[in-house]
């Protein structure tokens, strides 16, 4: 009984970061999502999606009609085979900006805390460098999934053709109910990723908790900023 308990207070917990769609990005993900990409700033990558500039100040990932992006988990990082990335087959030591967050006062982001999302491809015939556009490192990031909002920052990059991956702490928030994990995603195409451009996107060493406990607690630090942004699509 007591066990049960905890387990459903745990996932209240996990639940309270989901945010309401405000008006303003519902329509914005309702109108886009019939769409394709009239602004395409790369190539099309294996999943079918390209980095799209048809929003004024945010890049984010478009498929083809009907779809955006699927989600992927990615644990790179600290910690990178611990909790739900155990069975992780690409895991890798660290993230793509180790070196910046040092600065914050952890040794590198922790995939199963850290809300981030793998953003830019390297190394493939097909690539993207966000910095080209405006989006700086560790910057917040918004992601539209499972009919909710949730705050996170560009975390990591991908070197290979693929787009559509976040943290599995990202993951768990956007579909608790789907047993993701390390081996483990979301497939469908209607996961919507919101890059800001800019410097005031940038949270910094003091406007999020970079030491949080889980990833509730970092997500939830973001808020502010988050809703901000948001607010000024």
């Amino acid at each position: 009984m007591q066990g049960s308990l905890l387990l459903a207070l745990g996932a209240l917990s996990t639940m309270a970061t989901a945010y309401d769609l405000p008006d303003n990005l519902k329509k914005i993900y309702n109108d886009h999502k019939s769409g394709t990409c009239s602004n395409k700033l790369s190539g099309t990558f294996t999943g079918g999606a390209a980095y799209c500039g048809d929003i004024s100040n945010v890049i984010y990932l478009k498929g083809g009609k009907g779809n955006y992006d699927n989600m992927d988990v990615d644990c790179d990082g600290a910690n990178n085979s611990g909790g739900d990335c155990a069975n992780d087959p690409s895991g890798q030591g660290e993230t793509a900006f180790k070196d910046t967050v040092k600065g914050y006062g952890i040794g590198d982001l922790d995939a199963n805390i850290h809300t981030y999302i793998v953003f830019g491809n390297e190394g493939g015939k097909t690539t993207f460098k966000p910095q080209d556009h405006g989006i700086k490192p560790l910057s917040l990031m918004a992601v539209v999934c499972g009919g909710k909002l949730h705050y996170g920052i560009w975390g990591d990059t991908n070197g290979g053709t693929s787009t559509g991956e976040a943290s599995i702490a990202m993951a768990k928030l956007c579909f608790p109910k789907d047993g993701l994990n390390g081996n483990k995603g979301h497939d469908e195409k209607d996961v919507m990723y919101i890059a800001f451009s800019g410097k005031d996107a940038v949270p910094g060493k003091d406007g999020a908790k970079w030491k949080a406990k889980n990833q509730k607690e970092f997500s939830d630090s973001l808020k502010t900023l988050g809703d901000k942004l948001v607010k000024g699509l």
